[in-house]
């Protein structure tokens, strides 16, 4: 289902994994990974989306630091994850979205969400508040409290776990508080809980979460 393609933007040239649908896309969808760079996991979500319908785009974020980056979830990998997104900063990654978001919609697609993990959950809020995607969802983003003044100007829903020890219930009520027109839903689960290659992986929680970013898909992208 899926290719490896290149994508220029301006913050340099990286690699991307795209999964194409059968029949014609509904829209467009831009995968952003964890910490773990565009690993088995990311691929294997953007490959399900595709299937549901979207063409799915998920950059290699980590080609800027070094082509390949495939990480494990053990505590070493994820000191090594942190390592890179603090090498990297959130400027190229937000420079790559949008040329990702571009890239979808020179393909055809005539709208395009974004779509995020940890790492990527955060990169997605600011692509919510500082490009023009068609909506945006979020997962557990760490980051997100920390820009929390940051204004989305598109439709965006945000996932999180209550048992999430890096962001803490107390942060995701001051988001709501703040945005009243985002959706902000929370599950009782811990950071993580989408990836069921992780010893958090929450199964309820994940359906739940999905049914939820489709259905906000459905309803702005197509």
């Amino acid at each position: 289902m899926g290719e490896n393609i290149r994508l220029k933007s301006a913050a340099g040239e990286i690699g991307a994994y795209l999964a194409t649908p059968k029949g014609s896309p509904k829209g467009g969808l831009v995968v952003i990974q964890e910490i773990f760079g565009c690993n088995h996991h990311i691929r294997a979500v953007t490959d399900k989306f595709a299937a549901d319908g979207y063409l799915a785009l998920a950059p290699c974020y980590f080609d800027h630091i070094r082509p390949g980056i495939e990480l494990g979830y053990t505590p070493d990998t994820i000191a090594e994850g942190r390592e890179y997104v603090m090498k990297l900063g959130v400027d190229k990654a937000v420079q790559d979205t949008d040329a990702a978001i571009g890239e979808l919609r020179r393909r055809g697609t005539r709208k395009v969400a974004v779509t995020g993990f940890c790492w990527g959950g955060t990169i997605t809020w600011l692509a919510a508040t500082r490009l023009k995607p068609d909506a945006a969802i979020g997962y557990y983003g760490g980051g997100i409290h920390g820009t929390r003044n940051e204004k989305p100007t598109v439709p965006t829903m945000l996932h999180f776990g209550d048992k999430d020890m890096h962001i803490p219930m107390a942060h995701v009520n001051e988001l709501r508080s703040l945005h009243p027109n985002v959706l902000i839903y929370d599950y009782p689960a811990d950071h993580g809980f989408h990836c069921d290659e992780r010893g958090s992986y929450d199964a309820a929680a994940t359906k739940q979460a999905y049914a939820r970013t489709l259905e906000f898909m459905a309803k702005h992208v197509g």
